[in-house]
This record gives C-alpha cells, structure tokens and sequence, in this order.
C-alpha cells in the first residue's frame, strides 16, 4: 500500500487537464473494482448457499457484503471530491452516479436484513436472495455511462474503453492500485472469515456451557 501511495503523490504525472484531483482516479476507480468483486462474491456465495445450505457459503456472502459496501462508501466519497473542482457540482443524478448509490443503497440493506431478521437461518437465505438480485446492479452501472452519455467520464479501461485513453505512466499507477486494491480486499475477506469462524465458535461455547 506505501508503494501504491508513493506511486500515487510521488511518481505519477500530474494530469493535465485535470490536474492535482485526478489522482482521487486511483483511488476511486480501484475502489469501485473491489466493490464489484466483493458483490460478485457475495452473487456466487449466496448462490452456493440456496442451492446447498452451509455456514461457509453464508459467512463468505456475509463477510463479501461488509466489505464490499466499505468500498463502495470510498467510492461515493471519492467521487463528488473528483467532481467538485472538475464539473463544479459535488453531485449529478447522472444514470452511472445513481445505479452506484441504488448498488450502495441494495447492500446497506442487505446488511440490515441479516442484522433485523428474526432467525440466523431466515437471515441467511433473505439475503441469499437479495445479494444474488443486487449484482444485477453491477453490469448496469459499467455499461450505464457507454449507454447513456451524460457528464461521467467515458472508459478509460475495460473492454468498452479507448486504447490511449491513458497515458503509460498512468495506466501503470492505476494497474498497479487495482492490484494492490485487490490484494486489500482478499486480505479483508480472509481476516473476516476467521474472525467470523471465531464469533460462531464462542457461541457455540456459550450455548453449551447455558445447557
């Protein structure tokens, strides 16, 4: 993370059209990637866990769920901090802008289900559910911006972007925050489950021991 902050503020060319706020990109780009990846984890878990019920898939949706929704806070923080100096606005009702806060908003709720429900095991299969009807949100917010032109910028990587969108020195820096984004979030994922496996565990204990 220090190479990636030194890479960030120390290395990396100053845009520019932009200039000093665009390096938020390399924070708010990698952010939202890792949001993703936690919700498709979150899509192939509860998947798992509807078709075979077991603890490991719900602690792995769950566990994918908290730490997605982390990233995607980053994200609509970061982006109206791009936005103010560049569009002079700190928030549009742009489609792309929308489908990202409706992704957040999806997730904060699923949180709040399995915090709400009556049962574990009611908790566990509601949110199956709503985690597996949320990532639809995912596809929509990459292709909204390609699909309906507004202020947002347009792709600077991905399948659907320009080649030379990025100068080298910058594709490079936000290749290399993705990565390191990536690696933040399997780190997190694999510090919660065994924080979780623990939790169970001492439950268990205290169920026992009130026998």
């Amino acid at each position: 993370m220090l190479a990636d902050l030194a890479l960030i503020f120390l290395w990396v060319p100053t845009d520019a059209t932009m200039g000093i706020v665009q390096r938020v990109f390399y924070f708010h780009v990698p952010s939202a990637w890792v949001g993703f990846l936690a919700f498709f984890v979150v899509f192939v878990g509860s998947i798992a866990y509807l078709v075979k019920p077991a603890p490991r898939w719900d602690a792995l949706a769950h566990s994918a769920a908290e730490i997605g929704t982390l990233f995607m806070t980053i994200v609509l923080i970061t982006g109206p901090i791009w936005a103010r100096p560049v569009w002079g606005v700190w928030w549009t009702w742009s489609p792309q802008l929308t489908t990202s806060l409706i992704l957040w908003l999806i997730y904060v709720a699923y949180l709040m289900l399995r915090a709400y429900a009556p049962t574990q095991q009611q908790a566990a299969r509601y949110s199956a559910v709503l985690g597996i009807i949320g990532f639809v949100d995912v596809p929509i917010i990459y292709f909204a911006a390609i699909l309906w032109r507004d202020i947002h910028p347009e792709k600077v990587v991905g399948p659907m972007a320009e080649r030379g969108s990025l100068a080298p020195e910058m594709l490079f820096v936000f290749l290399f925050s993705v990565l390191t984004f990536t690696v933040l979030f399997v780190m997190f994922l694999q510090q919660r489950l065994t924080v979780r496996r623990a939790e169970d565990t001492l439950a268990q204990a205290r169920r026992a021991s009130s026998r």
